[in-house]
């Protein structure tokens, strides 16, 4: 046997990691990161977008039926007579929290006893149309705003009082 010398001095050699290995793990790391928040981004401006066109539609409804709403109580003679058949929502109120829509109401004349052929056009800020077509019936003679009551006054005090000691007494 040869002798070697002592067994603490004796060295193995290590294996190192190749120099610059680290910084690629982080450039990737970065990379990918990079990759990743974009997405995000690109995936909320969509995001946005489209709760924006949600609400335009939904606002854009709201000013449809407010519009329908009047010609139907006016009828359309009357509300020809008060109203413009397009234009701009401030038109009404200057204030008013749409006054950036626009609106475009074509009724057609009908021959009497039919009903007249309506469509409504409501332009949001950006340009898109929202479309409503529809019948509304002519107003034959009524009152603007008929007075209504009942034929015979009604006592609700007695009616209730009633009702709390029978109340099988409820009409």
């Amino acid at each position: 046997m040869i002798p070697c010398g002592d067994e603490s001095s004796v060295r193995i050699p290590h294996r190192r990691a190749p120099r610059g290995f680290a910084l690629m793990e982080v450039i990737v790391a970065g990379v990918i990161l990079a990759i990743g928040l974009g997405a995000a981004i690109s995936l909320s401006m969509q995001s946005l977008t489209a709760q924006q066109r949600g609400e335009h539609a939904v606002q854009a409804a709201a000013l449809m039926d407010e519009l329908l709403g009047s010609l139907v109580a006016l009828g359309p003679v009357e509300w020809n007579r008060q109203y413009q058949p397009s234009g701009a929502f401030s038109s009404f109120d200057s204030s008013y929290k749409y006054a950036d829509f626009q609106y475009d109401m074509k009724i057609e004349d009908a021959p009497q006893g039919m009903p007249c052929d309506v469509l409504l056009i409501v332009t949001d800020p950006l340009g898109r149309e929202y479309r409503c077509a529809t019948r509304v019936a002519l107003r034959l003679g009524e009152e603007p705003d008929p007075e209504r009551s009942p034929r015979e006054t009604i006592d609700r005090q007695a009616y209730f009082e009633s009702l709390e000691e029978d109340p099988s007494a409820a009409k």
